[in-house]
């Protein structure tokens, strides 16, 4: 008897996706929808998603989303619940990349970038809960990023609002686990996506010429490879299909070898200044 595989065996998901309409997230919507699933799909230009449109029929929800916006946030997790009957599966995705050292960006620089990076997946989260709690059932992808947990000069605003979203989907977890919902941060290493070209950069100071030189120059030394985009379909098919995700997985190859440099520097660190952190402590009271 052929054996069937994992994801033609499973019951087709309902999908919820943010930027859907190019980058990673244009590949995972082909993807998703042509395995037999159903899916809302957001962008902020909803015309972007008409050939899915086109050849995916109701199977297919397009919808024009700008995530900052919370009630429109709602609203579309909303439209999806009651055209679909509910969410499997939610993709945080949306995104993009700030560049410019942390003097160098403007105030609305900053806020749109938590806007978009942290909050927008902070909305589309809580309006997914309660319907993945009522069935006791439900999957929440962030995509985060590499610089999620290591972080690099002239990116350090894009890099926070990754560490944000980190923090709150740990903590989600352990708030959710016992509901059936799996919380799984997504680590996309390196892909040429044209992220950074499509995002809005900061003004160029000369000041911090060496910082952009660094960040440059630090990731053409890094031995990062640049992976295909269109590949990581198949890993986030598989990552759903599998019983117990885990908590954070890193797509592409080389974020290792980074993680272990950056970690065992950390704790290098901490035990060498182990005696401030004593200090601090100070006598146990009674002696």
């Amino acid at each position: 008897m052929e054996k069937i595989p994992v994801s033609k065996a499973m019951t087709a998901r309902t999908w919820f996706l943010t930027g859907a309409s190019r980058g990673l997230g244009a590949h995972w919507a082909e993807a998703i929808l042509a395995r037999g699933d159903r899916l809302a799909a957001t962008a902020r230009d909803k015309a972007a998603l008409a050939s899915l449109s086109e050849r995916y029929g109701d199977r297919f929800l397009p919808l024009q989303l700008d995530v900052r916006d919370s009630t429109a946030v709602r609203d579309a997790v909303q439209s999806a619940e009651g055209t679909f009957g509910g969410i499997d599966v939610l993709v945080n995705n949306a995104g993009h990349m700030l560049i410019g050292a942390v003097e160098e960006v403007e105030e609305e620089q900053a806020r749109a970038q938590m806007d978009v990076n942290y909050f927008g997946a902070l909305w589309a989260t809580r309006a997914v809960l309660p319907g993945m709690r009522e069935r006791r059932a439900g999957r929440v992808l962030q995509v985060s990023s590499l610089g999620g947990l290591v972080a690099y000069p002239a990116l350090g605003i894009y890099q926070a609002s990754k560490w944000a979203l980190e923090a709150m989907s740990e903590s989600l977890a352990a708030e959710v686990a016992a509901y059936g919902i799996h919380v799984t941060l997504i680590e996309p290493v390196m892909f040429p996506t044209g992220l950074a070209a499509e995002s809005p950069q900061a003004r160029q100071d000369p000041a911090y010429a060496h910082a952009r030189q660094a960040l440059y120059a630090g990731a053409g030394a890094s031995g990062l490879t640049p992976g295909d985009p269109a590949a990581t379909a198949e890993a986030l098919l598989a990552l759903v299909d599998t019983p117990e995700p885990p908590m954070r997985v890193l797509f592409g190859t080389g974020g290792l070898e980074a993680l272990r440099t950056e970690y065992s520097g950390r704790l290098a660190g901490l035990e060498q200044w182990d005696h401030v952190a004593r200090l601090a402590q100070g006598k146990p009271s009674g002696s």
